[in-house]
């Protein structure tokens, strides 16, 4: 059994898949309290593999972003099996401080100031930029490296940022930006 906070089919809105086609699973609970954090994520409902492989595969797309909360708190190479049996391209979003199953197609990490990260592969750095110094986060190997603003309240420092660091790149939250529920 996993808690799971929601399933719902959208597209992504952010990072380097955006714009594509998802099911979203939205796992409860977080090991960390962002002060930033733009997702309530404590409350959900247990619900077993069966359960989540049936939300799951209701829906065309072949993309699942498995995201919190902190997924890797719920996650298992079991998981991830089963939903490759099911044909689908599996995506977290992690914040980095959990092991997770090495069969995971993409990970997105959005590490945050101060945590130990535990992971073997990042594909995606996406870190929300407040002002702090992110020049540690280039050391960790990564295909791309994504600053974003801070639910779109500081984007013009963000793009300044950028401009003077090209080695990041943009990312905005598109999904709040055009109302993609």
């Amino acid at each position: 059994m996993r808690k799971i906070n929601e399933i719902f089919y959208s597209l992504q809105g952010e990072g380097f898949h955006v714009g594509t086609p998802a099911v979203f699973v939205r796992f409860s609970g977080c090991n960390l309290k962002c002060d930033f954090c733009d997702t309530r994520h404590e409350e959900g409902k247990m619900m077993s593999d069966e359960e989540l492989l049936a939300a799951v595969t209701a829906y065309p797309c072949r993309m699942v972003i498995l995201t919190g909360g902190e997924p890797g708190l719920w996650i298992d190479e079991e998981l991830v099996g089963r939903l490759h049996q099911a044909g689908k391209y599996v995506a977290i979003e992690t914040n980095g401080t959990c092991v997770l199953p090495d069969s995971i197609d993409w990970v997105t990490c959005s590490p945050k100031q101060g945590s130990r990260l535990k992971l073997k592969r990042m594909d995606e750095i996406k870190v929300v930029y407040v002002g702090q110094d992110v020049s540690p986060y280039l050391q960790w190997k990564a295909a791309h490296y994504f600053l974003q603003p801070c639910s779109c309240r500081n984007t013009q420092e963000v793009i300044d940022y950028i401009k003077a660091h090209p080695e990041w790149r943009l990312s905005l939250q598109t999904h709040k930006l055009i109302d993609i529920p």
